[in-house]
């Protein structure tokens, strides 16, 4: 109970920077696999915890920073954050689509990690301080539990779609064939 009780008061800020330090330590891991399955399984991985942390930033977090910017700085700083996970989003099916066992898989993932570290950089160094001046603590708070909230339902409908990608006739009635 402790642990959740501490949990429940996780500003967004908190959050990200966790999310930001379990991404960057399995990139890290990414480049040191040699096993294709290690690979595969990081790789899925990454993917996802990518997609569902830029999802709550770019719904919830960033939107909040932008309409609490007040200096041309701030704003440009949403601007390029938006930017840096576009190009984040290239890289993954690019990377996707490569065999995992090539040297052009590794070059990719270096680069993934090099975009993810300086994005990171980015916002904990630049945004993040300034989100807490310019949102407080309450706020940022507040927007700690809507993306805990918003993640649990990303991560529920991304359970759901994997289901039925299992079961790819779960939900559909069989079709009569023609007499």
């Amino acid at each position: 109970m402790p642990a959740r009780k501490r949990n429940s008061g996780q500003d967004a800020i908190a959050l990200l920077k966790q999310d930001h330090k379990k991404v960057q330590g399995m990139l890290k891991k990414l480049q040191n696999a040699k096993n294709g399955d290690s690979r595969r399984n990081l790789f899925g991985q990454i993917q996802h915890d990518l997609k569902i942390h830029t999802q709550i930033e770019e719904e919830i977090f960033y939107p909040a920073f932008k309409n609490a910017s007040r200096t041309k700085e701030e704003k440009k700083l949403f601007f390029e954050a938006n930017q840096e996970h576009h190009v984040v989003d290239l890289v993954l099916p690019e990377m996707e689509t490569s065999s995992l066992g090539t040297e052009e898989f590794s070059a990719k993932a270096k680069v993934l990690l090099d975009l993810v570290e300086h994005h990171i950089e980015e916002e904990e160094d630049q945004m993040f301080p300034k989100a807490k001046k310019i949102l407080g603590t309450e706020r940022l708070r507040d927007l700690g539990m809507q993306m805990r909230r918003r993640r649990n339902e990303l991560n529920a409908g991304m359970f759901d779609r994997a289901l039925g990608l299992l079961n790819p006739f779960a939900g559909t009635k069989p079709k009569r064939r023609a007499a």
